[in-house]
């Protein structure tokens, strides 16, 4: 049996390149949700998924699918948004067992308020930087590691629907 398969140099590189990029930008982009409207990225992220469906609405199950989190973690985000009148859940009634979230007023305000600064800080602190080639691989690179983790993590609740 042999040892592990250690990362070479430009492997280490990438990979803690890859994490510390990812921390910076994930903290950049939630500080300024918080300050433009009052949500967390993950809670931004629940909005615009919902407001990306059918009607401003999705079933739970489906939300489920399409984030990165527990049934729990979204239970509780989505229960904080609708106490803050941002969503409301609904029973679906082409399936009783099914719960719809359903993006209020509110909720679309919120987005497209944040929204500017949001994108402007993406684009600062990742988009930009980049050449318009490197944007490229870096999507394709994302999508085929994406697509990898989604079918080994069990992280799919559903269809399998990718991000």
């Amino acid at each position: 049996m042999s040892g592990p398969r250690w990362l070479n140099e430009t492997e280490m590189q990438a990979w803690t390149g890859f994490l510390e990029t990812y921390d910076l930008l994930s903290r950049l982009v939630d500080r300024q949700l918080r300050e433009d409207g009052g949500v967390t990225q993950v809670q931004y992220e629940i909005l615009t998924r919902i407001n990306e469906g059918p009607n401003r609405r999705r079933r739970m199950t489906e939300l489920a699918d399409l984030m990165v989190c527990s049934r729990s973690g979204l239970t509780y985000q989505v229960g904080q948004l609708v106490k803050a009148g941002l969503l409301v859940r609904e029973t679906d009634s082409s399936d009783e067992r099914g719960v719809l979230a359903i993006l209020t007023d509110a909720g679309a305000a919120l987005l497209e308020g944040a929204a500017p600064g949001h994108l402007q800080t993406v684009r600062d602190g990742f988009i930009d930087v980049l050449t318009e080639e490197q944007v490229g691989q870096l999507a394709e690179i994302m999508d085929a590691t994406r697509r990898h983790l989604r079918g080994i993590s069990g992280l799919c609740y559903g269809s399998g629907s990718q991000k």
